[in-house]
């Protein structure tokens, strides 16, 4: 069966989510009214609500590194990945960590990046050779 994830979360500003997610990440929009929009957030739905965003907090530790806590994300092919990776740096994007490998040479190699959207959210975005290793322990 093929799913796809559904996540719904405030943004402060519509227009600002439209420049960073439609324009930038280049995801497409669906549907929305004055108070709401749905992205195809590579092939998942996110729903961006007017609102206070969530409560952030850098306290996640993930191979010896801190990281904002909660964070939503989506997992790649490594193609993908560095071609989004390549398009944000080429924009001098600010990353909270930069496009990087963790892992590496081990089961679960994975590459990632971590940023925020306008509103303050995190978002992880992580690259995988081998889907098979997503779920390795």
């Amino acid at each position: 069966m093929k799913s796809a994830f559904h996540l719904a979360y405030n943004v402060r500003d519509l227009d600002d989510a439209r420049a960073f997610y439609r324009d930038l990440l280049g995801c497409a929009e669906g549907r929305s009214t004055e108070t709401w929009v749905d992205f195809n957030f590579f092939g998942h739905q996110i729903s961006l609500h007017i609102g206070e965003p969530f409560s952030v907090a850098i306290t996640g530790l993930v191979g010896g590194i801190k990281v904002p806590m909660p964070h939503l994300g989506v997992v790649l092919p490594l193609n993908n990945w560095k071609a989004l990776a390549s398009k944000l740096q080429a924009a001098n994007f600010e990353f909270f960590i930069a496009p990087s490998v963790r892992f590496e040479g081990e089961p679960g190699e994975q590459w990632t990046m971590f940023f925020y959207d306008p509103s303050g959210n995190p978002i992880e975005v992580k690259g995988f050779a081998d889907f098979d290793g997503i779920f390795v322990s």
